[in-house]
Formats: C-alpha cells, sequence, structure tokens
C-alpha cells in the first residue's frame, strides 16, 4: 500500500457551493460535460448539455464555462490555431501533447521534476506560478496510418 487515501468524488453541486458559485441546472450540466469530455470545445460541450437537459443557449455554455473557469472549477486552454478546450483537471501544472494530425488532446505531466517548467532562464523579476506548454506532433494511430507497408 503507499499510504495515499482515496477521496471519494465530490457531488457537483457541493464543489460549486464550495467555490461560491450559485447552482443552476445549466452550471451542473456543463460542469458534468466537461468532465466527461476532457480537452471539449464550447460546442461539444453544448451538445452533451442539450442531450441532458434539452435546450440552452450558446451564450449560456459560453458564460457557464466562463464562471466555472474564472472560480478555478475548470481550466481553459487555447492551443495555436484551435477554439478553446476545457478540462476539469486543475489546481496542477499539467501540459498538453496535440496531435497535428487528428486533433486528439491529452494530458502530460511536466517532463522531469515537480516543475522545472516553471524555472525560467529569466523571469525577468516575476513571480512565476503556472506554464503553459503544448507539445505539437502526431499520435500513434496518425503515424500508423501514414507508415509505408512492410516488406514482406
Amino acid at each position: 500500500m503507499n499510504g495515499l487515501v482515496s477521496q471519494p468524488p465530490v457531488d457537483p453541486a457541493t464543489l460549486l457551493r464550495q467555490h461560491g458559485v450559485q447552482v443552476t441546472a445549466q452550471r451542473l450540466a456543463v460542469l458534468r460535460a466537461v468532465a466527461r469530455r476532457p480537452h471539449g470545445t464550447a460546442d461539444e460541450v453544448a451538445e452533451l448539455v442539450r442531450a441532458e437537459i434539452g435546450a440552452i443557449s450558446r451564450q449560456g455554455v459560453y458564460d457557464a464555462l466562463g464562471t466555472l473557469a474564472d472560480k478555478g472549477l475548470i481550466r481553459r486552454i487555447q492551443p495555436s490555431g484551435s477554439p478553446a478546450r476545457f478540462e476539469t483537471r486543475v489546481g496542477d501544472n499539467h501540459h498538453h501533447l496535440i496531435c497535428r494530425g487528428c486533433g486528439q488532446t491529452v494530458d502530460v505531466d511536466c517532463a522531469v521534476g515537480s516543475t522545472p517548467c516553471l524555472t525560467a532562464s529569466d523571469a525577468a523579476g516575476y513571480e512565476i506560478d503556472e506554464a503553459e506548454v503544448i507539445y505539437w506532433g502526431r499520435c500513434p494511430a496518425c503515424v500508423a496510418a501514414t507508415a509505408p507497408p512492410a516488406d514482406d
């Protein structure tokens, strides 16, 4: 046993209240949608929310995403050339790996040490508390799809 105690997941309504956010059906549905679809776009979140609760305006989804991100309940990332994406993994300094072929996005922890990316070669007097690193490449499926056939 590693000595770590697993904590039960926090009820979404309780989580909203703990962060001073008024509990609404729309915010709960958006939070659940982001949890079900890590790195989803606002449109993808809206599609999941509509499937769960019915009608919600695009602006309603954007407002809920903004509130949840402002309160630190979700994280907003915006890779170059891509719409904003949202995830519930917050409170750590992880990064992202994005496939240039299919756009799949996955989480990746800092390369070595606790947070080496927070040690800039020249911090210019700043107190750095977060770094946003995006690695670009091709996922295994896209690499396999473009590999030349093996000679027999």
